[in-house]
């Protein structure tokens, strides 16, 4: 973290905004009012969702938060939320009442999440998508973060049905990946909130070669869906300003399952061959 952000954390979000507000322009003005209005619901919304909440460009809200001394608008959303809501509240994604039960509440908010994005779903994107995939030279597999977890998983499930696909998880490493796909491939991104910028650059350099790409995200608005070949959607129960949001991996980890499903139609007796194979390597290992 920048030094100066530092002494924003400290000195306070709201202050800073409040000490600034006289050299704000006009439109600078109307963001800080809106935020300084309700501070806690300001901390929620992704950057796409606050800008057209408050009637401005997603750039004038950026250039608002860096004027603010914030390297980008993360960093001001935790700086925010670090003020306007309680710690239990910026943990989980949740409203954590003190005599909640905390298994109603994890698997409440997964089932809810889960039951809102099979409401959303297109099955004809999902069948366009394992079509793409069955049919690619090679299958990129890109998540930074939490989303690598999520990237891990599609690797291990996709790898066992014979699926020529590679993954890393080092940035630098995705990119040189990146660099390398061509049209005949197929690129499969995956991001919670689709703003992070290492993952929006790996998506530039897919697509100066020509790589179709699958965004999987919880914001259809986002700069990484914008520049998707296909978009899966996630939906979460309630949308907390942390970008790993539990209940968000876990749905977008069924999506996967969705997909492998439908690979296993696509590929047919040749992904059952590779499931018996990778079967009898594994067996041979156990006692």
């Amino acid at each position: 973290m920048h030094e100066t952000e530092q002494q924003l954390l400290d000195s306070g979000c709201i202050y800073t905004i409040k000490t600034m507000y006289e050299r704000f322009s006009a439109k600078e003005k109307i963001i800080a009012d809106h935020i300084l209005s309700n501070p806690a619901n300001a901390v929620h919304p992704s950057i796409d969702e606050l800008a057209e909440e408050i009637g401005i460009s997603e750039s004038t809200l950026v250039r608002f938060v860096r004027k603010l001394g914030y390297s980008g608008y993360q960093r001001f959303r935790i700086a925010l939320a670090t003020e306007a809501i309680g710690p239990a509240l910026r943990v989980y994604e949740s409203r954590i009442d003190s005599d909640a039960d905390d298994i109603e509440l994890v698997f409440g908010n997964a089932m809810s999440s889960l039951a809102l994005t099979k409401e959303i779903i297109d099955r004809n994107i999902i069948t366009q998508a394992a079509q793409m995939m069955s049919t690619a030279q090679r299958v990129y597999i890109f998540g930074l973060g939490g989303s690598n977890i999520v990237a891990q998983d599609a690797f291990h499930k996709f790898i066992r049905m014979g699926l020529n696909c590679v993954m890393a998880e080092d940035y630098h490493l995705q990119l040189m990946l990146a660099s390398q796909s061509s049209k005949e491939c197929v690129a499969l991104l995956f991001s919670h909130t689709g703003t992070n910028m290492d993952t929006i650059a790996i998506a530039h350099e897919l697509r100066a070669r020509q790589c179709p790409i699958i965004v999987i995200t919880t914001s259809e608005r986002s700069s990484l869906a914008r520049m998707a070949t296909l978009m899966l959607p996630v939906a979460v129960a309630s949308s907390g300003f942390v970008s790993e949001a539990f209940s968000a991996r876990i749905t977008q980890q069924v999506i996967i399952d969705v997909l492998y499903v439908a690979l296993l139609r696509n590929l047919g007796p040749d992904a059952i061959k590779h499931l018996d194979a990778m079967r009898d390597v594994i067996a041979n290992r156990k006692t």
